[in-house]
């Protein structure tokens, strides 16, 4: 009698619980990271690149299954397949009723891109995948000219690392508290201005992007003494500030920073390690300028990115899951659950900003890759941005129609005498 073939199942890591309970048409929390080349993409030769990643990526084999009491990855011997661009951006993955993996590989012209259904990783470690992919393809093109010399990987770690669920591992246990309490500013508020707007057609995300120098941006926010990540969040509250109605203006914006963890704990897990934090602004006083604004949300950054504060954040969502009535919880209710807060908690958002940092690859690689790029779903206008070499390129995601707060961002730039490049899919 034939043998059934064992079942190899991982349990969802705590973000991972969230995104796939929320996930709709509407917001897919889908995003994509994007590799833009010298040259066209070889599709023969990206596949060969994805079947070599792969073996060393074994959990984007997964499909995402529901149990009685939590949902669970597990393994599977669905082979991907590279194509051609032919989807919406940041298109839907995860269907409750198909059985199929959580990314995706297409290319378009001089563009590989890597879309992921966010239960399965975030940003940093997507960008691991794709680094490993576009590494493979380079090698495999461009062997002759690399001389037959192989550049070594960014990010090597043994797959156990990579599968490694550091939510669990770095919780301690420690006393549960409230997260509002963090930020004084944040706590102070009930709800937030929220941007209102023409959805388009079938949803579908607006995509904006905006390429420049990052050392031309990085000047300017050196001028006000500050990083890029804080400068280009307070220059996304003014440009939201300057295209309010005036009814609102006593609404504070508050944007939504992701935290790559990773920073903070030693990790190398190619999973979902991330945590957010709220960063408020009101104009009580009429306008503001970007100064007082960058001084503002630098103050924020500085009292919330402390290792402790961040513990205390991880125990606290982890202290959620190991509540003894909520794991024993049905599943449907525990998303009806989670729903229900994600709801109350989006109306304290304003927006969102996410800065995957600077991308680096083997300098063998620089006179084949072009730039890097990310974006994401969104129910609210949100920037993703990313450096690689001198390429800043910032991302402006919206299901709205209206490009008002793009418009007035990127106008401010160019006045600042920045060069951009503008594309979008519209």
């Amino acid at each position: 009698m034939k043998q059934r073939k064992k079942v190899e199942w991982t349990r969802l890591d705590n973000a991972s619980k969230y995104f796939a309970a929320v996930s709709n048409f509407k917001d897919t929390k889908v995003f994509r990271l994007a590799c833009e080349l010298y040259e066209d993409v070889d599709p023969e030769a990206l596949q060969k690149a994805l079947d070599l990643t792969l073996e060393s990526f074994p959990l984007y084999r997964s499909v995402l299954r529901r149990g009685i009491f939590w949902y669970y990855l597990e393994a599977s011997d669905i082979k991907p397949t590279v194509e051609i661009e032919s989807l919406p951006v940041c298109a839907p993955i995860y269907y409750k009723d198909r059985r199929n993996l959580l990314f995706r590989v297409f290319y378009y012209n001089s563009r590989i891109n890597l879309e992921v259904f966010h239960a399965l990783s975030d940003g940093t470690g997507a960008l691991w995948f794709l680094k490993t992919l576009v590494h493979h393809y380079l090698v495999l093109k461009h062997k002759e000219e690399l001389g037959g010399r192989i550049p070594e990987l960014n990010y090597i770690a043994p797959i156990s690392k990579k599968m490694d669920d550091s939510f669990r591992r770095y919780y301690t246990g420690g006393k549960i508290f409230k997260q509002h309490a963090r930020n004084d500013d944040v706590k102070k508020e009930s709800a937030a201005y929220r941007i209102r707007g023409t959805r388009t057609e079938d949803s579908r995300m607006r995509l904006i992007e905006g390429s420049m120098s990052a050392k031309a941006v990085l000047g300017q926010a050196h001028a006000y003494d500050t990083t890029l990540t804080v400068y280009i969040a307070s220059l996304f509250i003014y440009s939201i500030y300057k295209e309010m109605p005036a009814r609102a203006k006593n609404f504070p914006i508050i944007l939504s920073i992701p935290i790559n963890l990773r920073q903070f704990f030693e990790s190398a897990t190619a999973r979902n390690f991330f945590s957010t934090m709220n960063v408020s602004y009101r104009f009580e006083k009429g306008e503001a300028g970007l100064g007082d604004i960058i001084q503002k949300v630098r103050e924020t950054f500085q009292r919330e990115l402390t290792e402790e504060m961040l513990n205390k954040q991880l125990n606290h969502f982890m202290s959620l899951e190991k509540n003894p009535l909520a794991r024993v919880v049905p599943l449907p209710l525990k998303d009806y659950s989670i729903r229900l807060v994600d709801k109350l908690n989006d109306r304290k958002i304003t927006a969102a900003l996410s800065n995957i940092g600077r991308i680096t690859m083997p300098e063998e690689f620089d006179g084949y890759i072009r730039q890097f790029s990310v974006c994401t779903s969104a129910r609210r206008p949100q920037i993703c941005m990313c450096t690689y070499g001198d390429r800043l390129v910032i991302s402006f995601t919206s299901p709205f129609r209206e490009t008002d707060i793009q418009s007035t961002f990127f106008k401010y730039l160019s006045q600042s005498n920045i060069d951009i490049e503008i594309s979008s899919n519209f």
